[in-house]
């Protein structure tokens, strides 16, 4: 019974190096720059986290700032288009498809032309001898980005009076609701 203690004793550590020493099927977790919470949006934020890597370092600083943008400007249009469609499906005129077009062509226009309140809120290059790794960190409060929104819609000559009108209804509404919850904190 105390040889077969030993043995075990002998045996555990053993047992445990081995299984720390096995390879592991997806390779070692690797932890980037801006991960976690702070670099997520959120029910007031938009951030996105873009990376670049070249031989040259404004070439990767220039691919890490287009892929967080271009990620940016996907969170916006996708939110817009919820909350577009959240509010048209309540409305009751006669245009709705019209207005929902209208809404669609001002995100398009404003996601291509320029993106409301961007903040860079972090950025880290990395050199390996060869490559240059860069990470850039943006993040836009989404109640001014509804606030840019609203100042576009009201500068677009083609949208008309009732169509304007709705827009800022639901603008209006989508900033409330903000607002509200920046009152929770």
């Amino acid at each position: 019974m105390k040889i077969m203690r030993n043995y075990f004793l002998l045996f555990l550590p053993l047992a445990f190096l081995l299984v720390q020493c096995a390879e592991r099927p997806m390779g070692d977790k690797v932890k980037e720059p801006f991960t976690g919470n702070k670099y997520e949006s959120n029910n007031r934020w938009f951030r996105a986290v873009g990376k670049g890597v070249s031989t040259r370092d404004n070439i990767a600083e220039g691919k890490a700032d287009i892929e967080a943008k271009r990620e940016l400007a996907q969170q916006v249009q996708t939110t817009v288009k919820v909350v577009t469609d959240q509010y048209l499906s309540d409305t009751q005129t006669n245009n709705t498809d019209e207005i929902n077009d209208k809404f669609q062509s001002l995100i398009r226009e404003v996601t291509n032309t320029t993106i409301g309140d961007l903040r860079k809120i972090g950025q880290e290059k990395y050199y390996n001898g060869e490559d240059y790794t860069v990470y850039i960190a943006y993040e836009i409060k989404k109640k001014a980005m509804l606030r840019f929104l609203k100042k576009k819609a009201k500068a677009d000559a083609k949208i008309d009076k009732v169509t304007l009108d709705t827009m800022e209804r639901i603008l209006d509404q989508e900033i409330e609701r903000l607002e509200a919850l920046d009152g929770d904190e």
